[in-house]
């Protein structure tokens, strides 16, 4: 029989066991036997009045997590559930290929981060960061400041998961979501939109996020050739981007149409002028935005090859 699992990831003193307690209080562990793994002991403890249906075991040492280990506990303990509150120096892949079981079936990943911590962490541990991240289908960033709520969406996390639900938590208990809704950063009244290079990043995430506006849109921009090989004979340039880290540099393309894109070979530097459009395409395993290149050349790379946010 499957067992779901939810793992509570983040760093020490993110947020993680209030959250546990919370959900606990809440009556997740009511109905169903639960198992929670403690990775990591913080300064606040789980309240024994939401652990009546709950077992607790800690592990302390990274090499003690291990699939034999789990498979003893769901012998001795015959969860329906589990929950993990995961060590924040702990890689999360190893969690997933070595460790889980087969029929411990990861149904959520929740990532919390102490806001005021959160450029420290991205400078001196991208990668142990952006993995917990990358990977979240809940990401919530804790005692926020209204200085840190505008940095925080300067960084454009879209870009980083554009899966997961994003939550600002405020010092005074209140809560906002990350997308305000704001209008376009771009003026859209303009005959050609121009795509100023250090702002591709900006503009790729309002298009991904927002492509029926764009519809219809002129954009003029310098972009870098690729021919998919997932998908022969489509064209989708784009521009490489460091999301968040040295470490984590990735491709952003659009799929695009038109003539003059295949006489130019993989990383050539082109600029373009086109016009925007929606269609379904099996890269976006739906709608999304296409480009239909109105005029191309080679062009100079710019002075940042690599978009940053």
């Amino acid at each position: 029989m499957d067992i779901p699992v939810y793992l509570v990831a983040g760093f020490l003193d993110a947020g993680k066991t209030e959250f546990i307690n919370g959900v606990l209080q809440d009556g997740f562990a009511r109905q169903e036997r639960t198992l929670l793994i403690c990775c990591e002991e913080g300064e606040l403890e789980y309240d024994p009045r939401v652990l009546e249906n709950v077992t607790v075991v800690t592990v302390e040492d990274e090499d003690d997590l291990k699939c034999s280990q789990m498979k003893t506990w769901e012998k001795e303990y015959q969860p329906k559930q589990v929950l993990i509150e995961y060590n924040g120096m702990w890689q999360m892949e190893r969690l997933y290929r070595e460790v889980l079981p087969a029929n411990w079936v990861l149904y959520q990943i929740m990532t919390f981060v102490k806001a005021d911590t959160f450029e420290v962490y991205a400078k001196n541990m991208g990668q142990l960061m952006m993995e917990k991240i990358t990977n979240a289908d809940m990401l919530v960033f804790n005692r926020c400041t209204a200085e840190l709520r505008e940095a925080l969406r300067k960084r454009n996390l879209r870009m980083v998961n554009r899966r997961a639900d994003i939550y600002l938590e405020n010092e005074d208990g209140t809560s906002e979501d990350y997308l305000t809704g704001d209008e376009c950063p771009f003026d859209l009244e303009q005959d050609l939109i121009d795509i100023p290079d250090d702002d591709f990043g900006v503009w790729y995430v309002d298009v991904m996020d927002h492509p029926d506006r764009w519809a219809g849109k002129m954009v003029h921009m310098k972009l870098v050739m690729c021919h998919s090989k997932k998908y022969p004979g489509i064209h989708c340039p784009g521009r490489f981007a460091m999301v968040c880290c040295e470490n984590d540099v990735q491709f952003l393309g659009l799929i695009a149409k038109g003539m003059g894109l295949s006489q130019y070979e993989n990383r050539d530097w082109i600029e373009v002028t086109a016009r925007m459009a929606v269609e379904k395409h099996a890269a976006y395993k739906g709608r999304g935005p296409v480009m239909h290149v109105i005029s191309i050349g080679p062009c100079e790379k710019p002075t940042q090859e690599v978009v940053t946010f």
